[in-house]
């Protein structure tokens, strides 16, 4: 069994690997060659400040790789409000440690194949998909990008609308301006661009053909009567706006976790499922919403329609287009990790971990 840190991950994975085996991974699962589950959360309110205990995970298996992958996390949460702006804060043990994990097991033995971090392969596959989303459903001619947030996400997403249409410049804002200028030295010069630090968020949405919102605000970030016509949006982290809804003219969804064998009526249309304690007990599992299901369904499209030609996606340069990361986070776990875990191995990466530490004679 190997051991990968996310240096490790690192090594091998890059924005366009990300994207090649994510389309490559909705292909399989529109052809009925894979599953995954909603995300499960279980929450333990933990006292009058606020913190939530958070054990979180999400799972998929592909048959035609071969793996299944688990990604879990355990962590404490709580909602921060600084200068206005409230955030969804966690950690594991102390501010700044984070405990994010993915088991990849092989379908054909059973054996637990590699156990690594989950960080940077979570950056680059929300990144991922927000380059395929833009890949799709933005202007062709797409050559600037307005960022807000300047983390790990604002990173992963401006690599990955570069590797799908040819920005020339990149516009960012985020609350914290060393933040926001360290952001853009960076990017500049790993990403060969020009990069323009804003000092208030309206100038961000000046002259953006794709728009995105990589925060972990908990609050709208996207203000929707500033959008100018044209533009593609991508969220992640914060909602949108009923504003956003509204100038919306097409969305594009990804998927939809399918229901449990025997129960075709039991659909996720949201992004995961929280169990806590304390709640209601007639509420049972919580939906989480995310943007597409509170849009229009004549405004939605599936990918696996526009990739087998029933629907177009942008049709007129002046429209409003939106993508969403939709419900296939364990397929996305399982390409991914897969291919992480072929590519180590390949190069000799990781720590090994003798398998039989991992195996029993007791049947469970």
């Amino acid at each position: 069994m190997l051991l990968l840190s996310n240096d490790e991950v690192k090594q091998v994975l890059t924005m366009d690997l990300a994207i090649r085996t994510l389309e490559e991974a909705y292909l399989e699962f529109f052809r009925g060659q894979s599953v995954c589950r909603p995300r499960i959360n279980i929450q333990v309110p933990l006292g009058a400040d606020g913190k939530v205990y958070n054990w979180s995970t999400v799972e998929g298996a592909s048959a035609g790789s071969g793996y299944f992958a688990i990604r879990l996390m355990s962590d404490i949460s709580y909602i921060q409000a600084s200068d206005g702006v409230r955030t969804r804060e966690k950690y594991c043990v102390r501010p700044g440690l984070f405990c994010g994990l993915i088991l990849l097991t092989s379908l054909h033995t059973g054996e637990p194949l590699a156990l690594m971090h989950d960080g940077y392969i979570q950056h680059v596959r929300q990144g991922a998909d927000g380059g395929i989303g833009a890949k799709y459903m933005a202007r062709f001619d797409a050559e600037v990008v307005g960022m807000f947030g300047s983390g790990g996400m604002a990173r992963s997403h401006a690599e990955a609308f570069c590797a799908v249409r040819k920005v020339r410049r990149l516009k960012v804002y985020s609350p914290t301006r060393d933040h926001r200028e360290a952001y853009a030295r960076e990017m500049a010069e790993k990403l060969g661009i020009e990069v323009e630090v804003c000092e208030s968020p309206d100038k961000v949405y000046r002259g953006a053909d794709i728009l995105a919102g990589c925060t972990d605000s908990v609050e709208p970030v996207i203000r929707g009567e500033l959008i100018e016509p044209g533009t593609h949006l991508v969220e992640v982290g914060g909602l949108l706006d009923e504003a956003t809804v509204d100038r919306v003219d097409v969305a594009l969804r990804f998927g939809l976790t399918p229901p449990p064998v025997g129960r075709p009526d039991w659909v996720v249309e949201g992004d995961s499922l929280a169990w806590r304690v304390q709640a209601d007990a007639a509420a049972g599992g919580r939906v989480v919403g995310d943007a597409a299901a509170r849009l229009p369904a004549e405004k939605v499209i599936s990918l696996k329609d526009l990739l087998e030609g029933r629907v177009t996606g942008r049709r007129r340069p002046e429209e409003i287009t939106y993508s969403e990361r939709g419900g296939l986070r364990g397929i996305q776990f399982a390409a991914i990790a897969g291919k992480v875990y072929e590519l180590a191995r390949a190069q000799g990466l990781g720590r090994e971990l003798p398998t039989e530490w991992f195996l029993q004679d007791i049947r469970n």
